[in-house]
């Protein structure tokens, strides 16, 4: 085996082990039958040579000297049969395995769910576990809404309700409603972005058939919902400025007038 994998396949064992400990001590307090486990892997193979250490010899590799990532190659093996990789918005870098684990929450037991989900998610759904309602005045701010909604429903259930949601991570672009894929990937610079692509995740899950030119005016239809979107949400404009605005408001607090 490749000396990079052995290190990553190492880590992840390590990590395993960590999770079993904790696991263990719930046990012996008691507590792991009522304690809520979420476990979800990163978005996608990171492809990017990182190379940060003391040195990047390979003889080095896995000591303290070394910081290396594990490289695109192992990384298209991580995310077969999906397209892309990690800051993407093609499913090799959003598509995320998710697992939860709470014996007195759940009826269903050992079940399979194949609703889509989204990380935004994991806020109402724990506020409605923990019937918590979300505050919209803080002090003398108002508090913007979140955009996820409760997987709750989805426990005990494999049905859900209709819903889109939608992308952006450093300028790449994308979204999903019902069983089309909007995508679209920038370029080095901003503002310039390459043509939105279109996917019927539905039939063709690794996105290798691209839809846009039999369907322009879906294309249209979703890019119009996404830049709705980008707009309400302090996405846009994609050339730099909505970097600046997020990091001058992290929190999208906003002061009531």
């Amino acid at each position: 085996m490749d000396k990079r994998m052995a290190i990553y396949a190492a880590q992840i064992d390590i990590m395993d082990q960590g999770i079993g400990r904790v696991i263990e001590t719930l046990k012996k307090q008691g507590q792991f039958d009522n304690t809520m486990i979420i476990f979800l892997s990163d978005n996608g193979g990171c492809m990017q040579p990182i190379s940060r250490g003391e040195s990047n010899a390979i003889e080095d590799f896995g000591t303290e000297k070394s910081f290396e990532s594990y490289g695109e190659s192992w990384a298209n093996v991580s995310n077969t049969p999906f397209r892309n990789y990690k800051k993407w918005e093609h499913e090799g870098g959003v598509a995320t395995p998710l697992i939860i684990h709470w014996p007195e929450g759940f009826k269903a037991k050992g079940e399979l769910r194949d609703q889509t989900g989204h990380v935004i998610d994991f806020m109402p759904t724990l506020l409605e576990i923990a019937n918590i309602d979300y505050p919209k005045v803080f002090g003398d701010h108002k508090i913007i809404p979140f955009e996820g909604e409760s997987l709750v429903a989805t426990f005990d259930s494999n049905s859900q309700h209709p819903r889109t949601i939608y992308f952006e991570h450093i300028g790449n672009r994308g979204m999903r409603e019902g069983d089309w894929k909007l995508v679209s990937l920038t370029k080095n610079i901003f503002p310039y972005h390459k043509e939105w692509e279109l996917y019927n995740l539905k039939k063709d899950r690794s996105e290798t058939i691209n839809l846009a030119l039999k369907y322009p005016e879906k294309v249209k239809e979703l890019e119009t919902k996404w830049n709705v979107w980008a707009e309400r949400t302090n996405v846009l404009p994609l050339d730099g400025r909505g970097w600046n605005k997020r990091i001058a408001n992290p929190t999208g607090v906003q002061k009531v007038e």
